[in-house]
């Protein structure tokens, strides 16, 4: 099988500069330039790639010897042949088809299988690529986009690498045989036959060139069809809550009357390739009928040499049309690959390429979880303003570390750097006493459990999405987990209990039961280090009371960052950092805090003031 896992970023960086075919490009140079590419993915299965050549050498050359025997045939017939004689030339026709299908038959057996193995191996680099990708990735590429790549283009791209292969090989085989075979019984006819050629070439050129772009439009408008149908299902509840059912149709059926049109368009244009190729290959057999018949007049050729002469211009007839088929699905699969490879080379923004050897050695086997934050500066895009501005704090193993402010004041992001989910500046954050970008990713996040603001669950079972990180966590544990995070009387109450379906992003889960299911799952990895970012915010104050009474249990010897917005649920951390335009304005303890009668003093006051209004 072709290597899995991330793209080396020298052959990314390579690849990057080299788009899809231009305009300008001829057949030779799409075709070898993207053969180039896909070697790699071809090179495990070139025994059946060379076999598969072997049986269409074979098959076309005993298929070459038919119109040979029928002119022999004919030329016999005229000169009174007996009836054994024409048995023996029938037998050998029968022969000859039987020969013919069966190295057929062989040639589609290796060469489509072999595609399909190809496919098989860049379906799974596509999926590991897309793996390897930072959360930034996909706002750039829609998720129905990325579906669109990993059916449709990688579709064109198997008939590139499998049935094109196969096609163009028997057009190349056929073609010369047959004009070598010509040029023998006579090379006149043969360069009269060909002077049509260069016509054939030319049009095939320009109408490759125009499937080829208004493919290209094609596949675009499939992505922005599949973005649509995604974004529907996903959030069909919402566009049923505002009742935008009908606002919703007209804008599919809109993207989706484009995509037909667009495909009418390419449809208009292979629907002329073929019947203009025919029609110039139909004024060759005019041309040889009138050259032919007076040669066979003058006794220059017989009967049957214009017989089996015009056998092999037939037989030239399908490598004609076959060409402009396989230029037609090498200029789709070029124009796919195109897309391909815009997942399969994109460098992950965040990767362990920078380590040093050093730094991964000094990398202790287990994470104890002290953490520091250093002079720590962070924007998401260069154009953009700071999200997060000169933290400075220090945090020791084992303390639990509350984060408080309005919205958008920098607390999701700064938990989001732990991990590097994203990427934070060299040198500024710290995690043992050393940097973060110096520790291995797999190492790092596995000594970390975060339950993320949006709570996502996989459509499987509430086993299966709280073993998501210990899938050999026994039952027990599991339970333990879930009882760890109030989830115990919930499941009691599931059909199934832990065997209970949650359904596509846990659809049949209340939020409260959700964000308890990911509580649970990063509960039971016993991580070192335990991020929650408002992972209670959709419980109850009751329920919420019982579980963090079990997680201070469990907070003990673990670095714990709390997100809430809720100060009753971050009074008891051992440190508070109170945040306001990505800056740490405050830090202490609760009543320390209280006592100073700042940001964080107002924001108790009014959430008491809340809680005695909705007492009333």
């Amino acid at each position: 099988k072709s290597p899995r896992g991330c793209v080396p970023p020298s052959r990314a960086s390579k690849g990057a500069t080299r788009g899809p075919p231009q305009r300008g490009d001829i057949l030779p140079r799409v075709v070898l330039k993207n053969l180039s590419y896909l070697w790699p993915f071809l090179r495990p299965y070139r025994k059946k790639l060379y076999l598969g050549l072997l049986t269409i050498l074979v098959g076309v050359s005993i298929g070459l010897a038919n119109p040979i025997v029928i002119g022999h045939g004919i030329d016999a017939l005229r000169q009174g042949a007996t009836r054994g004689q024409l048995a023996v030339y029938g037998g050998l026709i029968v022969l000859i088809a039987i020969g013919s299908g069966f190295f057929s038959y062989l040639q589609r057996m290796l060469l489509v299988a072999m595609s399909r193995d190809v496919e098989f191996d860049l379906r799974d680099k596509y999926f590991a690529s897309l793996e390897c990708q930072a959360p930034s990735f996909f706002h750039d590429y829609p998720t129905g986009d990325l579906m669109a790549r990993a059916t449709n283009d990688l579709q064109a791209v198997r008939m590139l690498c499998g049935p094109a292969i196969m096609y163009a090989s028997n057009t190349v085989v056929v073609g010369l045989g047959s004009l070598i075979l010509m040029a023998r019984i006579h090379f006149g006819m043969t360069l009269a036959a060909m002077a049509v050629m260069p016509i054939i070439a030319i049009t095939t050129k320009k109408f490759g060139e125009r499937i080829h772009k208004l493919f290209e439009r094609v596949q675009e408008q499939f992505s922005t069809v599949s973005s649509k149908v995604q974004e529907n299902l996903a959030g069909v509840r919402v566009v049923r809550a505002y009742a935008q059912e009908d606002r919703e149709r007209t804008s599919f059926a809109a993207a989706n009357d484009e995509y037909v049109e667009r495909n009418r368009h390419l449809i208009r244009w292979q629907a002329a390739f073929f019947p203009t190729l025919q029609s110039l290959v139909g004024v060759a057999f005019v041309v040889i009928l009138l050259y032919g018949g007076l040669l066979t007049i003058q006794n220059a050729i017989t009967v049957g040499e214009l017989v089996t002469f015009n056998s092999f211009l037939a037989r030239m007839v399908w490598p004609m049309i076959a060409l402009g088929w396989v230029i037609n699905l090498a200029q789709r699969g070029s124009a796919s690959l195109g897309r391909m490879r815009q997942i399969l080379e994109a460098v992950p923004s965040i990767s362990d390429v920078a380590i040093t050897a050093d730094s991964a050695a000094q990398t202790p086997i287990e994470i104890r979880g002290s953490i520091e934050f250093r002079q720590l500066d962070f924007r998401y895009k260069p154009e953009k303003p700071l999200a997060l501005s000169g933290l400075d704090v220090s945090i020791p193993a084992g303390t639990t570390v509350a984060l408080v402010g309005r919205t958008g004041s920098g607390k999701s992001t700064l938990l989001s750097l732990i991990p590097r989910l994203l990427d934070p500046p060299e040198g500024a954050i710290w995690v043992d006493g050393q940097d973060v970008r110096q520790i291995p990713l797999a190492r790092l996040r596995q000594a970390i459990g975060m339950v993320p603001q949006e709570t996502f669950l996989f459509s499987a079972t509430v086993r299966e999405n709280i073993a998501l990180g210990r899938p050999e966590a026994s039952e027990q544990e599991i339970l333990a987990a879930a009882d760890d995070a109030g989830l115990s009387l919930d499941l009691e109450s599931f059909p199934h209990g832990l065997d209970t379906r949650v359904g596509e992003r846990g659809l049949t889960l209340s939020g409260g039961q959700k964000q308890r299911v990911a509580l649970a799952r990063a509960l039971l990895r016993a991580p070192r280090i335990l991020l929650l970012d408002d992972s209670l915010s959709a419980v109850d104050t009751h329920t919420e009371e019982l579980i963090l009474g079990n997680l201070r249990r469990l907070f003990a010897g673990r670095t714990v960052f709390l997100v809430s917005h809720r100060i009753s649920t971050v009074q008891t951390a051992d440190l508070i950092l109170v945040l306001e335009g990505g800056r740490i304005v405050e830090r202490g303890s609760h009543s320390e805090l209280i006592a100073h009668g700042g940001l964080y003093a107002d924001l108790h006051q009014r959430q008491l003031l809340e809680e005695e209004l909705a007492a009333v």
